[in-house]
């Protein structure tokens, strides 16, 4: 267990690296096993990526291989030490060391230094003395010394200067305590390795003074003097200068020192901004900062928060310091770094660390004038002690590097835009806007809960238009907050105007305009032209491939592009490879000069409508082969485009960019580009129809007509109106789309397109059936199947013969249905893949099943349910189950057939089409009427009938009456049943019926 192997291993790191086992030394293989178990072991405790493994294991560029090398070297590190599992854990992406207490030379150095610290503070200064030289005996030599890389150089010269600091400590307390001969020697050791440490010197001058040796001393001072000028070109600190004046003078005390004891000169102040009064939301991100501070035990603890300006960082981290203010009892301090301040520059690494050491009590003339020495008298300083410091608005990673606390114990929180990613070991916390109920609280908890219940939608209204940014809801709620008299209602209506917005949410000098101003002044200037073009993408979010082809550059720069404003941001990142503008952000761009409305602006809008146009016309042939070619007389995109080789790629691709697409379409024809919007809104069109997205399809086909008329085009606008007139079919806006299949044909006949021709002839043929005008649509169809022949355009054929079909069922010509459907199925097959075939193979089923060819019909099921449906409208996929149904009830089959039809009824619930809830719902009455379930058909058939009358569907209107009739009369309804009946009958005989028809419902219907 653990706690045996505590009592065995020891590890020290203050000089060469060593592991023992009890009496036995530990031989590790090679240099970067030991590189790699250093690492873990300085950061005992911690997770520590493979990637960050990799860094301290190679001097120069890793090869290859590096991860999997250091993989191995753990396996092995596992394998040579005892029990090495226990102590070297797999932690997700990375390892991390579990050291017991006291296994570790530098855990004990620490102690002992915190110890001797302690005791000092209680006048026990013998006591301290002790301590110290006991902690500076475990030094062995240069820490980590021979193993090399930049990492653990890095390392060590952090811990050597913790070591010399001790030291320093050690020898002001003993000159404290009176001493002096006998500290001359050990003091002319240190100094002969470290030269330039003027503290050092200063001790060693005062020790040769009180031994009696002024000369020696005077000596030495201007040794040092010489020495500071020819290799730094400076002259001794003031301090060290003072000491030499008190040499001169002969006035040392017997207890005077050149850093005095920090207890007597260090305060414990708490610079902390008073937190928010109102402060609400962000439970969760609180509860993470207080853990992860909290679960640091000795470690010093670096907690960083990133996220867009107005974001709401300063105001979680101040509450979070507050909440954590009473774990660091030796102070809380708060910089303002000045990253992103208006007018003003970043505070640098000097600067900050003499505001620092000012706050902490160092006299100002104490504090050395180069930025080296103030990091070397700010880490000495805090040795021993636990500080919490929050860095707000930091730029620049080097800055916070140096400003770090060296003790164990110690919390930096940090608040930057941008992931400062040099920030080594740092724990990130992406803040992202507010939540919609956080939104909603605060606007509670500044304009009172009274005002916000009285207009509960206006309140999540204007939390929406803020964009849930948290410096947006306090600048508006302020402004409704000193407006008493103005409703929530009323400042909706100010921030429903994207050009007014902005200027709503701005207050004195504090605004979102300010806020993202700085950030998009930090950009180049390309950057800049990046950010104002990206954000006229008409879409949601976008990819690599649109972004690159909107900015005009090939995919990768366009992804340096993206991720520098992912850095800073501006952009946020919403899915794998995928970037979006906040609403408040993209107002900004659009507000910005050199974007919209500008030759450049539409030359990359137009870029982009290319792109996606070339883009969906490959992805169409893959998903919809044999479709017909219509010529844009729009030149390909030049632009790069995703990998769309598969009908799973395409799906995945589509599913993605179809907001984009759409908002595409209805931007190219709101901007002019009229051509783009007709050719692409058909690609799109093909898609949204396949999907069963019906009212987005009729609104883009609506679109596409209106652009088509501009163009005066007469076959363009012809195929226009032919696949309007398909969308507003399944809609059941049959006047409208019986109108724009006319006009297509009479525009197809007159531009000689026989493909349009042939489609109008089959579109109007399924009006004509929903009508119940037999005859007509049985010419309609005829033709169009004909023409469709002629051309030898096979994947129109079959969608016409799969109406031809279900117009034949319907009239109850179930030969004429099974043999159109068949010839069907097999045209679908020759295209090796389409849309149409669970169509066609349900019809088919369905005619062979009016047949009573129960058994042939269920082999048809079987092969149409093992299709992939994900892709199918699932008002489609009821029907198979609806068929599927019927037909194990045709088989004898009871259970299956009550599993079907509960299948089937869950998913017509998903589907827009009246026609298919007509339909299916029919088939489920029918089902449950067998079943002997009538309260359940009643229901069914009154629902169909309702989606039947409702868009004219004579035929299944008819139907569900005759249904409804059945199911009340089993259930003893009988003037109900007789009125149904009646209703029923009047519809069939209004009815443009076959002589042929020889029953109105299959499998047990009325006749």
């Amino acid at each position: 267990m653990k706690a045996d192997v505590s009592k065995e291993l020891r590890f020290n790191l203050l000089g060469p690296l060593e592991a023992w086992a009890g009496d036995t030394c530990l031989h590790f293989n090679g240099q970067i096993q030991q590189r790699v178990l250093a690492a873990l072991l300085l950061e005992r405790g911690r997770l520590l990526p493979v990637s960050r493994l990799v860094e301290a294991a190679w001097e120069e560029v890793p090869p290859a291989t590096a991860a999997h090398q250091v993989r191995k070297a753990v396996a092995d590190l596992r394998q040579r030490i005892p029990q090495g599992d226990q102590l070297l854990l797999t932690n997700g992406p990375g390892y991390s060391a579990a050291l017991e207490p006291d296994s570790l030379d530098l855990d004990r150095f620490d102690r002992g230094i915190m110890e001797a610290r302690a005791a000092t503070a209680q006048g026990d200064q013998r006591s301290a003395v002790r301590l110290l030289a006991s902690a500076l005996q475990l030094w062995r030599g240069p820490a980590l010394s021979g193993l090399g890389g930049h990492v653990l150089n890095a390392a060590a010269l952090v811990l050597e200067e913790r070591h010399l600091a001790a030291v320093e400590r050690y020898f002001a307390l003993r000159l404290a305590l009176g001493e002096s001969v006998e500290l001359v020697s050990e003091l002319r050791a240190y100094t002969g390795r470290h030269p330039l440490r003027e503290t050092l010197q200063g001790h060693l001058l005062v020790a040769l003074s009180r031994s009696g040796r002024r000369a020696e001393a005077l000596e030495e001072f201007q040794r040092l003097r010489r020495r500071l000028a020819e290799e730094l070109g400076v002259d001794p600190s003031p301090r060290l200068s003072e000491v030499h004046q008190r040499i001169l003078r002969d006035s040392f005390a017997p207890t005077p020192s050149l850093r005095p004891p920090a207890s007597t000169t260090i305060t414990t102040p708490s610079t902390l901004p008073p937190g928010l009064g109102d402060f609400v939301g962000r439970e969760q991100e609180v509860h993470r900062i207080l853990a992860m501070a909290r679960a640091s035990g000795l470690m010093t603890t670096l907690i960083a928060v990133d996220g867009m300006g107005g974001g709401g960082k300063t105001s979680l981290a101040v509450h979070a310091a507050h909440l954590l203010g009473p774990d660091y009892p030796d102070g809380q301090l708060f910089l303002d770094l000045r990253g992103y301040s208006p007018g003003e520059r970043p505070v640098g690494a000097g600067v900050a660390l003499k505001s620092l050491l000012c706050v902490l009590g160092i006299p100002q003339e104490s504090i050395p004038e180069d930025a080296l020495s103030r990091a070397a008298l700010w880490r000495s300083t805090l040795a021993g002690k636990r500080l919490l410091l929050l860095l707000d608005n930091a730029a620049d990673a080097g800055v916070v590097s140096q400003l770090i606390p060296p003790s164990p114990g110690c919390l930096v929180l940090v608040t930057s835009r941008s992931r400062l990613i040099d920030l080594d070991g740092a724990r990130w916390l992406s803040l992202d806007v507010f939540t919609s109920a956080e939104s909603e609280k605060l606007i509670g908890a500044v304009l009172g809960p009274r005002r916000t219940a009285a207009e509960t939608s206006a309140t999540a209204e204007m939390a929406r238009l803020c964009g849930h940014l948290p410096l947006a809801l306090r600048i508006a709620t302020a402004r409704l907050s000193n407006r008493p008299h103005w409703t929530l209602s009323e400042m909706v209506g100010r921030l429903r105007d994207e050009e007014r917005r902005l200027y709503e949410l701005c207050s004195g000098e504090r605004g979102v305009v300010t806020t993202l101003s700085l950030s998009y002044q930090g950009l180049t200037v390309r950057g800049q032209q990046s950010f104002r073009m990206l954000a006229l993408h008409p879409g949601p979010d976008t990819d690599v491939h649109s972004a690159a082809a909107l900015l005009g550059m090939d995919p990768w720069r366009a992804e340096e592009q993206l991720e520098r404003l992912l850095d800073v941001r501006l952009l946020e990142q919403c899915g794998t490879g995928r970037y979006a503008f906040h609403d408040l952000v993209r107002s900004f761009a659009h507000s910005l000069p050199g974007g919209r409305g500008t030759t450049e602006g539409d030359a990359a809008v137009r870029r982009l409508l290319s792109y996606y146009l070339s883009t969906t016309e490959t992805a169409c042939d893959v998903l919809f082969p044999g479709r017909a070619v219509r010529l844009t007389r729009i030149e390909p995109s030049a632009a790069r485009m995703p990998d769309l080789s598969s009908a799973t790629q395409v799906r995945s691709w589509f599913a993605h960019e179809i907001t984009a697409l759409t908002s595409a379409v209805h931007t190219a024809a709101r901007d002019g580009h009229d051509r783009h919007a007709v050719s692409l809104g058909r690609n799109v069109a093909f898609y949204l129809n396949s999907r069963g997205r019906l009212e987005e399809f009729v609104e883009i086909s609506r679109t596409v007509v209106a652009t088509a008329r501009k163009v005066h085009d007469p076959a363009l606008l012809a195929v226009s109106l032919s696949n309007l007139g398909v969308a507003c079919w399944k809609l059941g806006l049959h006047e409208e789309g019986l109108a724009a299949s006319r006009e297509g044909l009479e525009l197809a006949v007159t531009a000689g397109d026989k493909h349009t021709e042939a489609h109008c002839e089959g579109t109007l043929g399924l009006y004509k059936s929903l009508f119940g005008c037999f005859g007509e649509a049985l010419a309609h169809l005829q033709r169009a199947v004909a023409t469709e022949h002629e051309l030898g355009a096979v994947r129109a054929k079959a969608e016409s013969l799969t109406v031809l079909s279900a117009l034949s069922e319907q009239w109850g010509l179930y030969p004429e249905a099974a043999k159109a459907a068949q010839e069907a199925v097999e045209l679908v097959r020759q295209l090796g893949r389409h849309e149409t075939e669970l169509v066609a193979l349900t019809d088919l089923a369905l005619a062979r099943a009016g047949l009573g060819e129960y058994t042939s019909a269920e082999e048809v099921l079987v092969e149409a349910r093992s299709l992939p449906n994900g892709a199918s409208e699932p008002g489609q996929v009821a029907m198979v189950l609806a068929v599927s149904a019927l037909v194990a009830l045709g088989l004898r089959d009871g259970q299956r057939a009550a599993c079907y039809a509960d299948r089937a009824q869950n998913l017509i619930k998903n589907s827009l089409s009246p026609l298919r809830q007509a339909k299916v719902g029919n088939l489920l009455g029918l089902v449950q009427i067998q079943r002997g379930l009538p309260s359940a058909a009643l229901r069914l058939y009154t629902s169909a009938y309702d989606h039947a009358r409702r868009v004219t569907y004579r035929v299944e209107e008819a139907n569900a009456l005759d249904g409804m009739a059945r199911a009340a009369e089993a259930l003893g309804k009988t003037s109900q049943a007789f009125a149904h009946r009646n209703s029923a009958e009047a519809l069939y005989a209004k009815l443009d019926l076959p002589a042929s028809r020889n029953s109105r419902m299959w499998l047990g219907g009325h006749h």
